[in-house]
């Protein structure tokens, strides 16, 4: 449940309700900050197309991709991004043993591209974000320039969607059961 309420597909326009559409068929049902952004249609146009950008004609691998988001949302504190993460994260090929080792990542669950790409969310998530001119510098020769400007805007992104969902109060809607990354955060499940 969020502090905003979801705007109801009753008297909604086009654009929501097609969003609407699109995210039950996608994940079963609206998550709770898509609700929210729908009251505002060119906030939700804008975010529908960023994602979309995001989501096609990636240059970075799907569990790359995964892990950014996931290990972002967790640097964040996202409770909601942290429970869609995970399951998105699944989807993407990697296991519970993976995804409860983001909390502390060690050489034994990861690559060392892939450590390389979780210390640059790090970095990239915190307030201030330090220099990171040689996780840039190591990640471009490992990636490539366009995925390493993917792989930035994948975290940026991800940075985004968590304070949004922060600020409007948004938490677990249960698309991972009983897996919480979060230290101090109890798994919460509410009915969609």
């Amino acid at each position: 449940m969020t502090t905003i309420a979801v705007r109801p597909r009753q008297g909604a326009g086009l654009l929501v309700r097609f969003f609407y559409w699109v995210c039950k068929r996608r994940l079963g049902r609206v998550p709770g900050p898509v609700g929210v952004k729908a009251h505002q249609r060119s906030v939700l146009m804008a975010y529908g197309l960023f994602e979309l950008a995001l989501e096609r004609r990636s240059l970075l691998s799907p569990r790359i991709k995964a892990l950014a988001n996931l290990k972002t949302a967790m640097e964040v504190g996202c409770r909601f991004c942290v429970d869609i993460g995970s399951s998105m994260a699944m989807e993407a090929g990697l296991s519970r043993k993976e995804l409860e080792g983001l909390v502390s990542p060690s050489s034994a669950n990861f690559s060392p591209l892939e450590l390389d790409v979780l210390d640059y969310c790090v970095a990239m998530s915190a307030t201030p974000p330090p220099p990171c001119d040689e996780q840039v510098k190591r990640l471009e020769a490992e990636l490539g320039t366009s995925a390493l400007v993917e792989l930035t805007s994948v975290i940026a992104w991800e940075n985004y969607r968590a304070r949004f969902n922060h600020a409007v109060g948004a938490v677990e809607e249960g698309f991972t059961e009983q897996l919480c990354l979060l230290p101090g955060a109890e798994f919460v499940r509410e009915s969609a």
